[in-house]
């Protein structure tokens, strides 16, 4: 298994590091980077990416993550993991949803590497990160005094993505069609299998969001082969409601 290389740093197979990615700077000329967790088993398996806060004020994405990362018998025996908790940083700091020039980062993708500021984080993540992966999970929330019930949105059309969002056992599970821009569009575009996670609002930790996107996270990783069954989360069979969206 090679070297996997994300920007200008490069991440042996059985290494676990945190990376932070320069992405560009403020009107201060202050820089910000994406802060990246990758996680390597010695063994090859798939890659998969995990983010969260590409909508700067949906956070329990951010706390799932900080959550998997921290857990103390989470290893993955196979393949990659590559974590990255705030894709929006500007958001985060500033909670809002937006970036600072008001765009709306979930629509700028694939971006471009001399486009606006929301382009340009939109083309470094896609670049650096959903490239490398076969599979993505991308973490949301509802709106602001809107709270979601935990669901997936995910492409049903295609077999194995409709049993990626089964297994993360969820209740309700939305056939979602391709938005233009979305992060999941460039995803799919790259050939990569993604699902949409969200629950709860925005600017709240939810503590029922957050634990039930945490063992969606780990019945994935371990349907995919990539952890230990004692690793993840015993999961039930779900009675799961289909909706076309």
């Amino acid at each position: 298994m090679d070297k996997l290389r994300i920007g200008d740093f490069e991440i042996a197979p059985g290494e676990q590091r945190k990376i932070d990615l320069p992405v560009a700077k403020l009107y201060t000329d202050a820089s910000v980077s994406l802060p990246v967790h990758i996680i390597r088993a010695k063994k090859p398996g798939p890659t998969i990416f995990i983010s969260a806060a590409v909508h700067g004020d949906e956070l329990n994405g951010i706390e799932i993550i900080r959550r998997l990362i921290n857990q103390k018998k989470f290893k993955i025996t196979t393949g990659t993991v590559i974590a990255v908790p705030m894709v929006n940083v500007y958001g985060v700091v500033n909670q809002s949803r937006y970036m600072p020039d008001r765009r709306d980062l979930n629509r700028c993708f694939p971006g471009s590497a001399k486009g606006s500021l929301a382009g340009r984080v939109a083309h470094i993540f896609l670049n650096e990160i959903v490239k490398h992966c076969d599979y993505g999970i991308d973490l949301h929330t509802g709106a602001i005094h809107r709270s979601n019930l935990p669901q997936i949105r995910a492409d049903m059309a295609d077999e194995e993505t409709k049993e990626l969002a089964e297994v993360f056992g969820v209740p309700v599970i939305l056939n979602s069609n391709l938005v233009d821009g979305s992060l999941r569009e460039s995803a799919v575009k790259n050939e990569t299998k993604i699902l949409l996670y969200e629950a709860g609002e925005a600017l709240r930790f939810d503590e029922f969001s957050i634990r039930a996107g945490m063992k969606g996270v780990l019945n994935v990783l371990q349907h995919l082969g990539m952890t230990r069954k004692a690793t993840a989360t015993k999961r039930k069979k779900n009675c799961s409601i289909y909706c076309q969206r």
